[in-house]
């Protein structure tokens, strides 16, 4: 029985969002379900998929908090 857990940030996709909609939850569900049958054979019915959404502050990369990486990134002064 698989069990998979995708961890986002909650920053939304699309202009002014501040989370993942609930289309594109069911749309990540549905697509990582799909693989584990076409790949490994899994029933969907056996398959668990959680979405835990992180708040952006607790989330870090390239060993700095996100904020920081971008600014950073972008070159921007901070």
């Amino acid at each position: 029985m698989p069990y998979v857990n995708i961890k986002v940030t909650r920053e939304g996709t699309a202009p002014g969002a501040s989370a993942t909609t609930p289309e594109q939850k069911a749309a990540l569900i549905q697509g990582v379900s799909d693989l584990l049958f076409e790949v490994m054979g899994k029933p969907h019915h056996m398959t668990f998929v959680v979405i835990d959404e992180v708040e952006l502050e607790n989330w870090g990369v390239g060993g700095l908090p996100t904020a920081e990486f971008r600014r950073r990134q972008s070159g921007t002064p901070g």
